[in-house]
């Protein structure tokens, strides 16, 4: 894990593993509303070949609510981030900004703020988790 995300790694295929992040994100009730791939956009705009992978906007709307009544500017960090990256063809990385790491952002973060960013990254966690080798 760096600084700022929390990562697992999973010996699935690439697809198996977007398709299940998708499910164990819906699992911990967030919704999935923008997908980017990127392999996909850099071999169009740039023309460069990059390992599959695809930049999923999950959200949990009483989460993001909660989170905008505290902190109106917080919504640029929204929706959080999840990165499901192939390694190989049977390893695949998955990434999640650290909704805890958004209360940095904030120079007095407010207790309400800290518990949104608790509940998101305990849900995300908990998701990520379940993807982990052994897991499944």
């Amino acid at each position: 894990m760096s600084d700022y995300t929390i990562r697992v790694t999973t010996h699935r295929p690439y697809a198996e593993a977007v398709a299940a992040v998708r499910e164990q994100l819906a699992e911990v009730g967030f919704g999935v509303l923008t997908g980017i791939d990127l392999a996909a956009t850099l071999k169009a705009k740039l023309d460069v070949d990059v390992a599959p992978q695809v930049i999923l906007g999950a959200c949990r709307p009483q989460l993001a609510h909660q989170a905008l009544q505290a902190e109106p500017s917080i919504a640029a960090l929204l929706p959080c981030n999840v990165v499901v990256r192939s390694v190989d063809d049977t390893t695949t990385v998955v990434e999640a900004f650290d909704p805890a790491v958004m209360t940095s952002f904030v120079g007095e973060p407010s207790d309400a703020l800290r518990a949104v960013s608790e509940d998101a990254r305990t849900r995300l966690t908990t998701a990520l988790t379940a993807l982990e080798d052994g897991a499944h």
